[in-house]
């Protein structure tokens, strides 16, 4: 099985990578739209600022060649929020393929970002087969999607938003599943399954 990991200027590739390797998987990392077609699955990560990392994917055509992507694709973290409509992070359009808002957490009483490990619910979809409510994965944002038709996935910090969508053959999480240890292991090779 061919798995690319999309290359852009934010973060995190590397410890994904590693994670696949945990699982007997070696990726693809890469910032050619032919190479991310051709793959059986395609990883979009990120760590880092929306209007940034949008303007990077524009220069290089990576919106066009991620929106053209007919596999399945895992979106994680800032991923998962650049496959959104919109994130209020410096006023930014993102990719559009998920219909949904990314908001920032008030601040009110919470302590932003909202970091370590944290419980999700309410699971349904693929990518928590085998899994049931409560599980603990580890998040790192100050930012989250609204929850919708296509959450699969909940968490609560002062307010209840996605932890997980599912779109087509769009998937993402807002958690870190590199940094989830055996339940983010297992939500990979649930995606590497599909």
């Amino acid at each position: 099985m061919k798995v690319a990991i999309v290359k852009y200027n934010a973060g995190n590739t590397a410890s994904v990578a590693n994670a696949l390797a945990r699982v007997g998987v070696e990726p693809l990392i890469t910032d050619d739209a032919e190479l991310l077609r051709s793959a059986d699955k395609v990883i979009f990560p990120g760590v880092g600022e929306a209007s940034t990392a949008m303007a990077y994917l524009r220069e290089r055509r990576l919106d066009e060649a991620i929106a053209s992507l007919r596999q399945p694709v895992l979106g994680v973290c800032l991923g998962m929020q650049l496959l959104c409509s919109s994130s209020e992070e410096n006023e930014t359009e993102c990719l559009g393929l998920l219909p949904y808002e990314v908001r920032r957490f008030p601040g009110v009483g919470l302590k932003v970002p909202h970091m370590g490990w944290n419980q999700v619910t309410d699971l349904r979809g693929p990518l928590f087969d085998g899994f049931a409510d409560g599980e603990f994965v580890y998040f790192v944002h100050s930012y989250f999607v609204e929850v919708g038709d296509h959450t699969t996935a909940l968490c609560r910090y002062g307010e209840r938003f996605a932890a997980a969508l599912s779109y087509g053959n769009f998937h993402a999480v807002q958690f870190h599943t590199e940094k989830s240890g055996k339940v983010g292991e297992r939500i990979l090779e649930n995606f590497l399954n599909l």
